[in-house]
């Protein structure tokens, strides 16, 4: 074996350890920021402890899932537009928010500004029913 040969099986070998540390190193961040997103789709806590603060807001129709967490996010009821995206999609209030305007806190979890936003809306099943008629 000559001296070329050992120094060239030795870059590749060196650049071949780099890059499974490297891949190695990303698919270990990435789990691990998936772990935390999905962990917190359940048990993501309310912005403020305690009382909290009341904030109105005004949903508009068509209800638009993502931008009612873009605006719950703006105004500081949650942390995380897209984490509430996904916990809407997860939760038994998917689908069945309405439009109108909510006093929401801050010592709220979005499980339960989900709740009263959807307090209105009809269960599945049920079919309104006009007055007068049986």
């Amino acid at each position: 074996m000559s001296i070329k040969e050992i120094i060239g099986s030795t870059l590749e070998l060196i650049i071949k350890i780099g890059v499974f540390i490297f891949a190695a190193t990303y698919i270990m961040k990435a789990a691990t920021t998936a772990y935390d997103y999905g962990f917190r789709i359940f048990t993501e806590a309310p912005v403020s402890l305690g009382e909290g603060r009341t904030i109105s807001v005004s949903v508009g129709e068509p209800v638009s899932v993502k931008e009612v967490g873009e605006m719950l996010e703006e105004r500081g009821l949650i942390r995380d537009a897209k984490l509430f995206l996904l916990q809407e999609l997860l939760s038994e209030n998917h689908g069945k928010l309405q439009p109108g305007i909510y006093d929401l806190n801050t010592a709220m979890t979005a499980e339960e500004m989900m709740d009263v936003m959807a307090a209105d809306a009809p269960e599945e099943g049920e079919e309104e029913t006009e007055e007068g008629t049986q």
